[in-house]
């Protein structure tokens, strides 16, 4: 009888244990860019060492990010798609959404430009690529670049070129898109901060080059979204708070400010104070 006792008595220390160590634990949906550029690997230790929270996440386009939010699978998002991130808060799946930063979005391709897209706006480069049916790759993913990227072509008045055989949906993540647009000398659409990482993995001399940028409509804004307790009950939402609330701190704002590649900052803090 002493021994099943202490078998169980064992036991409860381990399922405590177990307990213990999943209540420190917090699981994130993110974007492939927050990911790519390195700006995660650098905050989650910092984040665990000032919180004891453990910082998971997996790292996909915005659309299957807010899923995996709905789906009750993650605990917070950080994600960069603002239209699609309200529409999720509205719909009751998340709330206190927190704009966290931003970078800006630029159209990127071969130096010789065959299009001759270079300095142009943003809707002035699109008509170029489409009347010279030159090459383009779309992420095709529902990312935040990419809803972004079928919003800038809808401001051109006409119709996605999603059935062109000029347009190439590549269905992956932005710097995976990035390395098909070079070798199909193809334009694409990236977030600065993947650019950054991107011309830093090549050493400065990237093979793509910006062509555009700095259009009023290519600002790309970042936020942290805790997922619902009412739709989610068993969702983590103590420790989602206390990352969003650490996300927005004065502290971890300039450390997002002060992260850097090749001496250029990735992201810009904008959290209101």
């Amino acid at each position: 009888m002493r021994i099943k006792k202490t078998a169980l008595y064992v036991l409860g220390l381990v399922l405590l244990a177990v307990q213990v160590l999943a209540a420190d634990s917090l699981m994130m949906a993110t974007t492939t860019s927050t990911d790519d550029t390195g700006l995660l690997n650098a905050l989650a230790p910092v984040f665990q060492k000032e919180t004891g929270i453990e910082l998971k996440w997996t790292a996909t386009g915005t659309g299957k990010a807010l899923k995996l939010g709905e789906n009750c699978d993650v605990d917070v998002l950080l994600v960069h798609a603002p239209e699609v991130e309200k529409a999720f808060v509205e719909k009751g799946f998340g709330l206190n959404r927190k704009e966290v930063m931003y970078n800006d979005f630029v159209i990127i391709g071969p130096a010789a430009d065959a299009a001759k897209i270079k300095g142009k706006s943003v809707k002035e480069a699109f008509d170029l690529i489409r009347g010279k049916s030159a090459a383009f790759a779309s992420r095709g993913d529902k990312s935040g670049t990419h809803v972004m990227e079928q919003d800038l072509w809808k401001k051109t008045g006409k119709a996605l070129p999603e059935k062109e055989s000029w347009y190439i949906q590549t269905g992956q993540g932005m710097l995976q898109t990035i390395s098909i647009a070079a070798e199909r000398k193809a334009y694409t659409l990236t977030d600065r901060g993947t650019f950054i990482k991107y011309e830093s993995d090549h050493k400065g001399h990237p093979p793509l080059v910006i062509l555009v940028e700095g259009d009023d409509v290519l600002k790309n804004q970042y936020s942290v979204i805790e997922v619902s307790p009412k739709h989610c009950p068993k969702v983590k939402h103590d420790l989602a708070k206390k990352f969003s609330d650490w996300m927005v701190s004065p502290k971890t704002q300039k450390f997002i400010g002060d992260f850097k590649l090749l001496g250029k900052p990735l992201f810009t803090p904008n959290a209101k104070k």
